[in-house]
């Protein structure tokens, strides 16, 4: 197995609502290791599965709009463990 699919195995990832301005939300992806794995391309994954907009900020993913029930799954598709994904 892979380095790479060892850690994707073991990041601990948080999936939370923030509220953004004029009340929308905000879906918030923390703890994927900015330096082990690009960002911007999970970031971009997950935009175009979701059909929304978004941003990778401070080290983590930020998407428009509520996509808690939906994030883990995607998540779980390119290789992260579900169990360690964290949905609040």
């Amino acid at each position: 197995m892979l380095f790479k699919e060892v850690l994707k195995e073991q990041q601990r990832i948080r999936v939370y609502i923030e509220k953004a301005r004029y009340g929308k939300l905000k879906t918030i992806i923390e703890g994927i290791d900015e330096k082990e794995f690009d960002l911007e391309n999970i970031a971009k994954k997950l935009k175009a599965k979701l059909a929304c907009g978004g941003t990778v900020k401070k080290g983590r993913i930020e998407l428009q709009g509520d996509h808690r029930d939906r994030v883990k799954k995607l998540l779980g598709d390119l290789g992260f463990s579900e169990e360690l994904i964290e949905v609040e």
